[in-house]
């Protein structure tokens, strides 16, 4: 039998624990502090899967394009189909262009990974990781690292991150952490807005360590407001812009067009004129919103089980 004895050594349970930075249970994917932005004013846009992230978030890079604003949209959804509208087709991914050449970035040329689409508004499409594997978190970093190389964050003046869905996990929260403001894309039912708590919950954590605060909600595919007018009531949120169940909104998707590009009827102007208001009040900036998000039962009892 073996007598060595193992040397061991008491640590205090204290320097064990990680700091639970963004929430108890936190396992957040921690962002390089000496990555930054800049100056440009940064929104991320956030809402349940479906809702209409990408297309708000497109005709809102536009409007700021239309009042002269240097714009760079990122969409950061495996999917990478969030700037199809304003680049008329599905461009690489960051992660795709990257593994081309090894992860040498240094290799790359601005070309390679970003995009000019409609309106000389700038597209980037983050991408993600393989299903099952890796984590969002690092793709929204090697992206806002790769734009700092290039020095491209240091002609711009607004930057949209475009996000996937509703998933407020460690990786796809990382663009809060870049955010100046969180928007929150959502229609006048239960499903889309119990995944807006959620949002309101997730922000809530990331604005305890970053500068990121509420914005405001977007109604989006709704002709009433009822619903969402109840829930912002019972915590503090406020509708910023609405957006009616409009089929030109649908079909503009479909023949890959901003709703800029549409013909200009009634219905299409009014909706316009609504991005552009967004876009000038976004612009100008607003006092943040101190939301706070209800408990699971709390909405079911709020809104009902319909």
């Amino acid at each position: 039998m073996n007598d060595t004895l193992i040397e061991t050594t008491r640590v205090p349970i204290s320097t064990l624990r990680r700091a639970r930075e963004d929430g108890e249970g936190s396992v957040q994917v921690q962002m390089d502090p000496d990555i930054k932005i800049g100056t440009a004013k940064v929104f991320a846009v956030y809402g349940k899967g479906g809702i209409g992230k990408s297309t708000t978030s497109s005709n809102l890079s536009v409007a700021f394009s239309k009042l002269g604003k240097r714009v760079l949209q990122i969409g950061c959804d495996p999917k990478h189909d969030s700037t199809f509208t304003l680049t008329k087709r599905m461009v690489p991914t960051v992660i795709d262009v990257l593994e081309s050449v090894d992860f040498h970035s240094e290799e790359l040329r601005v070309e390679d990974f970003v995009y000019e689409g409609y309106n000389g508004v700038m597209c980037v499409e983050a991408g993600g990781p393989p299903a099952g594997t890796g984590c969002g978190g690092y793709v929204v970093g090697q992206t806002v690292k790769l734009l700092k190389e290039h020095h491209l964050l240091d002609e711009t003046d607004v930057v949209i991150f475009d996000v996937l869905g509703d998933v407020v996990c460690g990786g796809f929260a990382a663009p809060l952490q870049h955010a100046d403001r969180a928007l929150i894309v959502t229609a006048n039912d239960f499903d889309s807005i119990f995944a807006m708590n959620r949002i309101v919950q997730a922000i809530g954590a990331k604005s305890k360590n970053y500068n990121v605060r509420l914005g405001g909600v977007i109604a989006n595919r709704s002709d009433a407001t009822d619903q969402i007018d109840k829930f912002n009531a019972a915590t503090g949120l406020k509708t910023m812009a609405h957006f009616p169940m409009l089929d030109e909104i649908r079909r503009s998707r479909l023949t890959k067009s901003t709703l800029f590009e549409l013909e200009a009827t009634p219905a299409v102007k009014a909706v316009q004129d609504e991005y552009m208001r967004l876009a000038a009040s976004l612009w100008l900036g607003s006092d943040p919103l101190p939301a706070v998000p209800m408990k699971d039962r709390d909405i079911f009892d709020l809104l009902g089980f319909d």
